[in-house]
């Protein structure tokens, strides 16, 4: 089997990967979204499976200017981070706000991934003088930093309600045992790992 011989071929291998990981997620994000209490989470990430759906004909659009067919190649970094993210919010939780942490923090992950992804394509497109490529990619990004901080919005109104979840005050040292288990609580545990 021949190796990768140049740049375009790079390049086209990027956007295969990148194809399979915005396919993957118009699959994940609604599962994320049914699970999220949150309002503004909810609308967040179904306002952002509307935009993975166009960033999925962008690079339909990518792959024809570049003469290639529109398919994917298995994005094994993409399907380990659904997976993760699965695997968490599908835990049990005793309140919204930490099952909505952990959707946030997923989800913020799958961004971080894509942003990385798009970034090295772009740059691989600019050297190549591909700049059709380029701006549909660029347009993609911008999407990706737009809704990591939105994410990150989001994030700054749900972890503090997921920090106080199953709370007691004890000595004013934000310590305590959870309200419905008796359990130590996430904080104490952290704090004896130290």
């Amino acid at each position: 089997m021949p190796g990768i011989e140049s740049l375009t071929e790079v390049l086209v291998d990027e956007l295969r990967d990148l194809y399979d990981a915005e396919k993957r997620l118009t699959k994940a994000i609604p599962r994320m979204a049914k699970k999220a209490a949150n309002r503004t989470l909810r609308a967040a990430l179904n306002n952002h499976l509307k935009e993975t759906n166009r960033q999925v004909r962008r690079l339909e659009q990518a792959f024809r200017q570049l003469g290639e067919t529109p398919r994917g190649k298995a994005c094994a970094g993409m399907r380990g981070i659904v997976e993760e993210g699965d695997e968490h919010t599908g835990e049990e939780f005793e309140t919204d706000a930490l099952r909505d942490a952990v959707i946030i923090g997923s989800a913020m992950r799958v961004e971080h991934y894509e942003m990385a992804a798009y970034m090295g394509a772009i740059e691989h497109a600019r050297i190549l003088g591909q700049s059709g490529v380029r701006s549909l990619l660029q347009e993609t990004l911008a999407e990706e930093q737009a809704a990591d901080k939105k994410l990150q919005a989001i994030g700054q109104q749900v972890n503090p309600a997921a920090a106080e979840a199953g709370m007691e005050e004890e000595d004013g040292g934000g310590f305590g045992r959870s309200r419905k288990s008796g359990r130590k609580t996430g904080r104490r545990r952290a704090a004896k790992k130290r």
